[in-house]
């Protein structure tokens, strides 16, 4: 499995994404690797692609071979100490929570996160694996 960041979908749902070849063939082989999935907070920054439609959300989740996976409770608080840490290493309040729950839910549900926040997330999330669709051409 593998989890699926918002910039890598967002690169292939809006005209003229300046890496939407790049991330859709990553999504291609990620798929051909194993089963895919994003959590609520990349759901909710997708569907507002849509218009806030679920259905139409979830048909282009359907047709690209990813799921929703919920978070659980540990995800949560994952999340929370994560963002905690960070702001007490001095980290600014333009990275919000929201980040820190994707990352925390790649990291307890699978360690493999799709994402050309690549920095981010080995910064934050040691104990996650990044592959990075502009670093990784050809592998995943």
């Amino acid at each position: 499995m593998i989890a699926v960041d918002t910039n890598v979908l967002l690169d292939v749902i809006l005209r003229g994404a300046e890496h939407a070849d790049v991330s859709r063939a990553a999504l291609y082989r990620a798929r051909k690797a194993g089963a895919l999935f994003v959590c609520e907070i990349v759901y909710a920054e997708i569907a507002a692609q849509f218009a806030g439609d679920a259905k139409a959300t979830d048909k282009f989740l359907r047709e690209a071979g990813i799921e929703l996976d919920l978070s659980t409770r540990e995800i949560l608080a994952l999340a929370g100490a994560s963002w905690r840490e960070y702001r007490q290493r001095g980290g600014k309040r333009d990275r919000m929570a929201a980040d820190f729950l994707i990352g925390a839910h790649a990291v307890h549900r699978v360690g493999v996160l799709l994402t050309r926040d690549e920095g981010f997330y080995k910064t934050n999330f040691k104990k996650l694996r990044v592959v990075n669709p502009l670093t990784t051409r050809g592998k995943t």
